[in-house]
């Protein structure tokens, strides 16, 4: 049989249902250390922004300390790879968690003395980017050593749905700190809640993986990533795909979309349908965590097509209990596909070289959003918003139905 939604996926493995992981100290440990990091990135998101308005009152000043951020985590991830690998990756995660913490830090006590400058917070700034760049690949590639092999999917499931919570959780509640309290202090918060991800960590006891081996040979450590990285095509195929899926729905979300609620169905309607797709993504995380099939990754992988039903709503124009059901499954769709993904990586990379193939995972997934955001404006001032959303749509499509094509995706199956 060829369709993967055919087949019959068992149970949670290893017994004991959703929650199963949480028996296991080291993955709860992970567990909260990932989900109080994001609280404090989701916190520190929207903190920023305002504080930086609060010190310049520019809106170009915003871009230039939130573009930092990005360049820094960008720049850094592959060598933040490498490093995870090399080390201990608890180590790891309280360095990058503690380097967080203090750039939060230091930020604060300069917003609440008054001694905050445009180059002290890009300064800052990248240091935060730079502590995410080393945190990101240690953090994913750390799941597979705190639970046993059948419960890496649950596994998985529950650190996502968390994250994706704490994230929302943390961008409301910083804008009411910064609203309530000041900017100042909604930092200072995020700093805490860095510190406090630091310290879980610290109950992180797992056996160290075997070093890189590369010694002082960065550029080796390197190439053995990307070796590791392209051998296996349903790898590269998906993450070349995804590149353009990613590219797409952040332009569309990023850019487009709010341009059309503006001039259709209102900004709040908007904020809405953003909260109602993330409300998806927590129901796909915990569907995922109860079941997939066998061929999860050729199966969450055709369920993303899905995600093109919202664009093609948004060109419309179209009634907002439709944006909104296209919304949601979009969510429950994209969780699907991530877990499989997370456990399709965990499953068949060495332990060894995870870090690194996570890296190159994610270099395509962030380079590949900001490019689409830039482009798609001078795209839709020449053709109109509603066909740019339409070609992006189709361009998801094209991407999506080449990866299905691939026999390496279509033959992957969970152990």
């Amino acid at each position: 049989m060829t369709g993967a939604a055919v087949v019959v996926g068992e149970g949670v493995g290893g017994g004991g249902g959703v929650l199963a992981p949480l028996r296991h100290g080291a993955f709860r440990a992970l567990a909260a250390g990932r989900i109080l990091m994001f609280l404090g990135s989701g916190l520190a998101s929207v903190a920023l922004a305002f504080a930086v308005l609060d010190v310049t009152g520019s809106l170009a000043a915003v871009g230039l300390v939130v573009g930092a951020r990005s360049v820094a985590n960008i720049a850094l991830l592959l060598l933040g790879g490498v490093i995870a690998d090399r080390v201990s990756r608890s180590l790891v995660l309280r360095g990058g968690c503690a380097a967080a913490a203090a750039s939060q830090v230091l930020l604060a006590l300069a917003l609440l003395s008054g001694f905050a400058t445009l180059p002290l917070m890009m300064l800052l700034a990248v240091l935060n980017g730079a502590a995410g760049a080393v945190n990101l690949p240690a953090a994913s590639a750390l799941v597979p050593q705190t639970v046993p092999r059948p419960l890496l999917r649950p596994a998985n499931a529950v650190v996502r749905v968390g994250t994706h919570g704490g994230m929302f959780v943390g961008m409301s509640a910083g804008g009411v700190l910064a609203g309530v309290a000041g900017s100042g202090w909604a930092i200072a918060a995020s700093g805490a809640l860095f510190a406090a991800a630091g310290l879980s960590f610290l109950a992180l006891r797992i056996p160290a993986t075997a070093p890189a081996g590369g010694g002082g040979d960065v550029l080796r450590d390197l190439r053995e990533g990307w070796t590791e990285f392209t051998a296996r095509s349903w790898v590269w195929i998906i993450v070349l795909a995804f590149m353009v899926v990613n590219a797409s729905w952040s332009a569309t979300t990023a850019v487009l979309g709010p341009a059309i609620a503006d001039g259709s169905f209102g900004r709040t309607a908007w904020g809405l349908l953003m909260a109602v797709n993330s409300a998806g993504l927590l129901v796909g995380g915990v569907t995922a965590a109860r079941w997939q099939p066998r061929r999860a990754l050729l199966f969450g992988t055709g369920l993303v097509l899905l995600q093109t039903v919202p664009l093609f709503a948004l060109a419309g124009p179209s009634p907002l209990p439709l944006l909104f059901a296209a919304m949601f499954l979009a969510g429950v769709a994209v969780e699907q596909f991530s877990v499989a993904w997370e456990v399709s990586v965990q499953e068949n990379i060495p332990a060894e070289k995870l870090s690194r193939v996570y890296s190159y995972d994610a270099l395509g997934s962030f380079v590949a959003m900001p490019v689409g955001q830039v482009a798609v404006a001078p795209l839709a001032a020449s053709v109109g918003p509603g066909t740019a959303i339409v070609l992006l749509a189709c361009l998801t499509l094209t991407a999506v139905l080449a990866a299905l094509c691939a026999p390496s995706v279509r033959a992957l199956r969970r152990r």
